[in-house]
């Protein structure tokens, strides 16, 4: 699993261990709605991020404002 979707998962769901060390994850429909709120969070976030660097992408800062908060609108996502 990659780290940073580990990381967010640790925030949303109930972690839980056998006894041979492996880890499952439990959730209940919170932490399914909280999994997928942290994940737009963090593409708007990556959105932002993008543009506050002048990179041959052709991104803006304005359009990356725009892409972030119409992602965070479309999903319902508030700060």
């Amino acid at each position: 699993m990659n780290n940073k979707i580990k990381e967010l998962a640790e925030q949303s769901f109930d972690i839980i261990k056998d006894n041979r060390g492996r880890v499952e994850y439990s959730a209940d429909s919170y932490g399914i709605e909280k999994f997928a709120e942290l994940i737009v969070w963090e593409c708007a976030e990556q959105s932002m991020s993008i543009g506050r660097y002048n990179t041959p992408s052709g991104v803006t800062p304005d359009l990356s404002i725009a892409i972030a908060v119409g992602l965070k609108k479309h999903f319902g996502v508030t700060e």
